[in-house]
């Protein structure tokens, strides 16, 4: 059961929301009119329909999917990258990130199962797939009936990916996979997966992408993950027993699966990096009312200079993360995207968010420590951000390198 405290909250919370002055769009430039529109679309959409769920969501570790999913679909969240003939609106990867940092603004957790869903699965049959996987698969993921994720991590293969176990044996039209995943977001929930495994004996730098099924014989879904965070996105490990998937169903062409994967990888950094910029959005909004109501010593709390000072740095770090992000977005959709720039949106942005996560417990004190609010959901939330998609000392490896790559050229 949901306390009558935090109800009673998280209903003053999305109302100061509308009220708070407007400090979401005040970056150093001009959106199109369409972003602009869509992101007030999504506001109230999330302030509507997310909110009611994202205390229960993180209390219980409960993934509103059927309560949301399919609503989802119908607002066109699902297919912003999406070709209009799968029933996408190929609106790109600025109205992406706008869309998901209003419903992380909301609820972390379904923020992320959301670019999960819509990014790590969808996006990448988008970019990769044939027009048969595109027909068969993407109208139902786009319209919410379908739920999708993708799996590359295993048991010990984290940041070094390439050393995964996972092997697809070739056997005339199909192939047979063996080895576990492990980490898969949405994967107690999802329909289709996208499972990178080995498919050269002989090379074992040779990867392949597969579009699994959910009731493909051979396949099974482990119980999900118990995590500090992030608890209304579930996530399990995956594993297979001589899997039987179809040549039909290879992503991206055989061998390939490294391409795709690190292709990906860009765009996943990118779009995810939308989350911890909706919680910093989220850790101001209940900050600052906070701070101009409670009073000691005779004023606001907010009108100490100290005070002061940790909203400023809280601002600062929240726009120019945001600010990075939509001029990184924009780039996407001119079709300009590398390693090191992803890698870098990503790292600024997680990094930010913890540290404003944790400014805002530190603005409210001992309430900021009590689970009646919800500054102690942004820290756990915010923590992922940090290891996610690659952690920050990986992003850092990528982007050293980069850089001494260019200068070497």
């Amino acid at each position: 059961m949901i306390s009558r405290k935090v109800s009673l909250f998280n209903r003053l919370f999305v109302r100061r929301i509308n009220t708070l002055p407007e400090v979401v769009g005040k970056i150093p430039f001009e959106l199109p009119d369409e972003i602009n529109t869509l992101r007030d679309e999504i506001r109230k959409f999330s302030q509507t329909e997310v909110s009611p769920w994202a205390e229960k969501s993180d209390i219980q570790d409960y993934f509103p999917r059927k309560e949301l999913w399919k609503k989802f679909g119908e607002m066109g969240l699902h297919g912003l990258t999406v070709d209009e003939k799968y029933g996408g609106s190929n609106m790109g990867y600025l109205a992406h990130v706008v869309c998901a940092e209003e419903i992380s603004r909301i609820s972390g957790g379904i923020g992320l199962s959301y670019v999960a869903h819509s990014n790590l699965c969808i996006n990448q049959i988008q970019l990769h797939g044939t027009p048969e996987q595109k027909e068969k698969y993407l109208p139902k993921l786009v319209t919410g009936e379908h739920c999708g994720s993708l799996s590359m991590s295993e048991p010990n293969a984290g940041s070094d990916v390439i050393s995964m176990k996972t092997f697809a044996d070739k056997d005339n039209d199909c192939f047979i996979l063996n080895g576990s995943k492990q980490w898969c977001t949405n994967g107690t929930e999802s329909e289709i997966f996208i499972v990178y495994a080995k498919t050269d004996r002989e090379n074992p730098r040779n990867i392949t992408a597969f579009l699994v099924e959910r009731d493909t014989p051979g396949f099974k879904i482990g119980s999900k993950l118990d995590k500090i965070g992030m608890r209304g996105s579930p996530t399990a490990p995956l594993f297979f027993e001589n899997c039987r998937v179809s040549n039909e169903n290879v992503l991206g062409g055989l061998n390939q699966g490294s391409k795709v994967l690190m292709s990906g990888l860009n765009y996943e950094r990118l779009v995810i990096a939308s989350g911890p910029v909706g919680i910093m959005q989220a850790c101001l909004d209940v900050a600052m009312p906070y701070m101009f109501e409670r009073k000691q010593f005779g004023q606001h709390i907010g009108r100490f200079q100290l005070m002061q000072g940790k909203l400023a740095d809280m601002f600062v770090s929240l726009q120019s993360s945001r600010a990075f992000l939509y001029m990184s977005a924009m780039a996407a959709d001119k079709g300009n995207t590398d390693n090191k720039n992803c890698a870098a949106v990503l790292l600024m942005c997680s990094e930010n968010c913890v540290k404003v996560s944790l400014e805002a417990i530190q603005c409210l004190g001992g309430n900021g420590y009590c689970n009646e609010y919800p500054t102690g959901r942004f820290l756990r939330d915010s923590k992922l951000y940090d290891i996610g998609a690659g952690t920050n000392e990986i992003r850092r490896f990528l982007i050293g390198r980069q850089l001494g790559d260019e200068v070497l050229e």
